[in-house]
């Protein structure tokens, strides 16, 4: 599992003083980074990268300024070319937001999926989590 520390910015902020809806989901693409790094290690991406093509986000508690936020990041399933990322959004010990993301590898210059390498697939499998 990975995890992020991220402090809150005043800008990230709504009207109504608390974390907007709009930012989580640039915390959670934050969080992915080192996922990423796993991908594209020397971060070349017109090599390869990951695309994301769904994601889910539960917000079940509010965000806000003033205390630092982290992002954990694990795998809930390894598939031929894709995974499903499974991401929780902490402030204060408590799950404020609950993240689920399908990404696949993507070949950039053939424009289309790719396998995932065997050697790639056992350093995920590290991040696998099981779930209920």
């Amino acid at each position: 599992m990975f995890r992020t520390r991220i402090h809150p910015r005043f800008c990230d902020t709504d009207a109504l003083g608390h974390i907007g809806n709009t930012v989580v989901p640039v915390w959670l693409l934050e969080g992915r980074e080192s996922l990423l790094k796993l991908f594209v290690p020397d971060n070349d991406f017109r090599k390869a990268s990951l695309v994301v093509v769904r994601t889910e986000i539960d917000f079940s508690g509010e965000l806000r300024f003033g205390a630092d936020v982290e992002v954990t990041t694990a795998l809930e399933k390894i598939g031929n070319s894709s995974m499903v990322v499974l991401q929780e959004v902490i402030q204060d010990g408590e799950v404020r937001s609950k993240a689920r993301t399908t990404m696949v590898y993507f070949d950039a210059v053939a424009r289309k999926s790719q396998l995932i390498p065997d050697a790639l697939r056992a350093q995920l499998q590290e991040h696998l989590v099981q779930t209920v």
